[in-house]
């Protein structure tokens, strides 16, 4: 496994410590959104589902754009700087806004960012290895963005604790945005041949080879009951988790997440993309059941952020690598582009069904719902992709 990360090119090692600095800005201040909503901006899970919605399913659609747009030019080094660089300076607003739709349009200037940014960067990932690598440089990559997703709570945590305000610890966030601008400049740009200026844009989903839009099924399926992570921080809120102990219990999750993202992504490469998947999905739902049915937070609660990271290690790595199995090298930026759109235009309904059944029957209900649909995604995952992770026909 050492000798593998080793071996990997030097853009993936680059593009993952990007994301590395980039998740420790975004998860100093993303844990604390929640209580920052509930308590400084007195709003509830309704606004919550809405602000997530809209802000994630915009950037989907520019995904799509930005890897269609890539494949076009055969340049993906612009979309990566221009991402980072908006997305990295729009988080700090958020201290300063005084009610919840300002909050909204910093969180959607966020996901513009990362909209321009997510299939061009994956696309890179994909072009810099070789197919035998791409679980092991998607998990790596994912390991190190987990890693930041640590440094960042604990950060938040330790300006808690020495009575630095919810809003002051969003302004510093602006310190690793620099950061993150300044090494993305650094990344160089994949050789692979463009298309003709004149050629159409090519982004509909018809274009794509059909076991790749059969995937996209199934993962429909799964991220209808994916909603924001955020319920999971507003259900440890709601359990009796203070500001802190909820940042250390997303801390926990994104330890495991990221020591776990590489041996599980690569296992993929040897045992199969839809094998590791479907693992990842029914754990997925089985940690829902276990969130939503808890009554405190105890030691339980601790447990099924541990075991939420583990799934995670799973299946983020796992899906993208997928992508890049299923479709031709040269609409690479365009097949990131549609997963992305799904994983992400669906979060939109997914937070409003998951806002909607939370305030009107119980948050076990809307975590049962989730759980409903991850299976739902297991079966037509099974049905319609073959154990080695190549679609069947």
């Amino acid at each position: 496994m050492i000798r593998g990360i080793r071996s990997l090119p030097r853009t993936v090692w680059l593009v993952s410590l990007i994301s590395l600095v980039n998740d420790a800005a975004s998860d100093m201040i993303y844990p604390l959104v929640p209580l920052y909503l509930a308590s400084v901006l007195m709003a509830g899970p309704k606004a919550l589902g809405l602000i997530e919605g809209i802000a994630e399913a915009v950037s989907s659609v520019l995904k799509l754009f930005a890897g269609a747009l890539a494949d076009r030019s055969g340049k993906v080094r612009a979309w990566v700087i221009a991402g980072y660089g908006i997305a990295g300076f729009a988080r700090p607003l958020i201290g300063v806004v005084t009610s919840w739709p300002g909050l909204l349009a910093c969180r959607f200037a966020d996901r513009v960012g990362k909209g321009l940014r997510s299939a061009p960067r994956d696309a890179l990932i994909s072009l810099s290895v070789e197919a035998h690598q791409r679980g092991l440089a998607f998990g790596f990559h994912r390991a190190m963005d987990n890693v930041g997703a640590v440094v960042g709570p604990l950060a938040a945590a330790a300006l808690l604790a020495a009575d630095v305000g919810l809003r002051n610890v969003f302004l510093l966030a602006v310190i690793p945005a620099v950061v993150v601008l300044v090494l993305a400049f650094a990344v160089p740009e994949p050789e692979r041949p463009a298309a003709s200026p004149k050629e159409p844009l090519r982004w509909k989903l018809a274009d794509l080879p059909a076991p790749f839009r059969r995937y996209l099924v199934a993962l429909a399926l799964f991220t209808l009951g994916n909603s924001s992570n955020m319920f999971l921080l507003l259900r440890a809120n709601e359990l009796g988790a203070s500001a802190t102990r909820t940042t250390l219990m997303w801390a926990l999750y994104s330890l495991v997440a990221a020591l776990l993202s590489t041996p599980l992504s690569a296992l993929s490469d040897r045992w199969g993309r839809a094998r590791v998947l479907t693992v990842a999905w029914l754990a997925y739902a089985i940690a829902y059941l276990a969130i939503g049915l808890l009554p405190v937070a105890d030691w339980a609660l601790w447990v099924a952020f541990a075991g939420y990271g583990a799934v995670t290690a799973a299946l983020e790595g796992t899906e993208k690598a997928l992508v890049a199995d299923l479709v031709p090298r040269a609409r690479i930026g365009s097949a990131y582009g549609w997963y992305n759109l799904v994983a992400g235009l669906l979060l939109l309904p997914a937070s409003l069904l998951f806002g909607e059944i939370w305030s009107g029957v119980s948050p076990f209900a809307a975590f049962a719902f989730g759980a409903a649909c991850a299976f739902a995604g297991v079966v037509v995952l099974r049905a319609w992709v073959g154990p080695t992770g190549r679609a069947a026909d």
